[in-house]
């Protein structure tokens, strides 16, 4: 029996990230180089421009794409089969000098970029799947390494026609927990956890962590769940009209159960349950116009009055002071001209996902 959830959802790519979780600075940094030079991981000089080893440099390109900050592409050379880095709309709004973000020093900057790792849309599918598995289709709130390597490997073979080395798998689930869980309570971990720990900054969202077993003598890992004190309700809207513009762009509402359980949706991701998520809507769209909660027949539901995906872009840029409004910003069609690779990997996925879609199809016809 075949299952394509993980398919429709996320790009094959596993331990691209080299074994390093996501660190301080690395973002801004991969970004402003890039924007210089597309060219910048594929330099021999890389990890001098970069400033750290060859395989964090490999590192940095994979968080990159990852986060959906860069997309690659074959550069002008006919000849040349080498994917170059070009930096997108959204990395220019919120890296550079003058975005919203650029040394992610607020929370809801990490929360949107979580949001970014696991989200997908045809065209801009995740490239973590790994991520997608456990925070998404996972069936369980508590698990060893062990048991989401089994979870991640099981979804892999009933979705793709290749599979990975389970090895592969292990150390993205080894990556996952030293991404997220908090320092003081990493145990267990593979060498160098610790430091990863220290340098990754997603650990502050409390997304995970160690249980303590004394007896056991196995790690155990555990999702949090509750108030995410520390999410800002603009994210939690911006993430849900996101949603609602990739899986329903015609219609005009979505209910927050889908938003709240859904796979592939914001409840899921941020590990926040309705209530919750009613709450922070409720309070962004007593001051956005355009959006409202309403209930009916026993169900609430997100209504939108305008394009979800222009309405989310509305929601996010006001909870940084209207980044797009400042002096000389590019518009998403400005930055496209300026680096037109971008929509040529846009086509090149979309091409892709039709072929792999097609091929899901006539498997299903046998």
């Amino acid at each position: 029996m075949s299952d394509s959830r993980l398919a429709n959802a996320a790009n094959f790519s596993f331990a691209r990230h080299e074994t390093f979780a996501p660190r301080f600075g690395w973002l801004h940094k991969a970004y402003m180089q890039v924007k210089k030079n597309p060219e910048t991981f594929l330099a021999d000089d890389a990890p001098v421009l970069l400033g750290v080893g060859k395989n964090m440099a490999n590192s940095m390109r994979y968080w990159s794409k990852a986060f959906k900050l860069t997309r690659e592409f074959y550069g002008d050379d006919a000849n040349s089969r080498a994917m170059l880095s070009f930096p997108t709309w959204e990395a220019r709004w919120l890296l550079d000098e003058d975005g919203a973000d650029p040394y992610l020093e607020e929370h809801g900057s990490l929360w949107l970029l979580h949001w970014w790792l696991l989200c997908s849309r045809p065209g801009a599918k995740s490239w973590a799947p790994s991520w997608y598995v456990a925070f998404q289709l996972a069936p369980f709130a508590r698990f060893t390494s062990a048991d989401l390597t089994q979870l991640i490997v099981r979804h892999v073979n009933l979705s793709y026609d290749e599979a990975p080395v389970e090895a592969s798998v292990a150390k993205d689930v080894d990556c996952i927990t030293k991404m997220y869980v908090p320092a003081k309570r990493a145990k267990g971990g593979a060498p160098g956890a610790f430091e990863d720990l220290m340098a990754c900054p997603f650990r502050e969202l409390g997304l995970m962590e160690a249980v303590d077993r004394p007896t056991s003598g196995r790690q155990e890992w555990e999702f949090t769940t509750g108030t995410r004190i520390t999410l800002p309700d603009r994210i939690v809207a911006y993430a849900c009209l996101d949603y609602a513009a990739s899986t329903a762009p015609e219609a005009s509402s979505i209910s927050l159960a889908r938003l709240a359980n859904e796979n592939g949706a914001p409840g899921r991701a941020f590990r926040i349950r309705e209530p919750e998520l009613a709450a922070a809507l409720e309070r962004v769209a007593a001051t956005t116009p355009g959006l409202q909660v309403v209930e009916a027949v026993g169900q609430r539901s997100l209504v939108f009055a305008s394009d979800p995906f222009e309405l989310a872009w509305d929601v996010l840029d006001a909870q940084y002071d209207n980044v797009r409004k400042r002096p000389g910003f590019p518009t998403r069609d400005e930055w496209a001209r300026a680096y037109p690779k971008l929509a040529a990997a846009e086509a090149r996925e979309l091409r892709q996902g039709a072929t792999e879609q097609q091929l899901t199809l006539n498997g299903d016809d046998e």
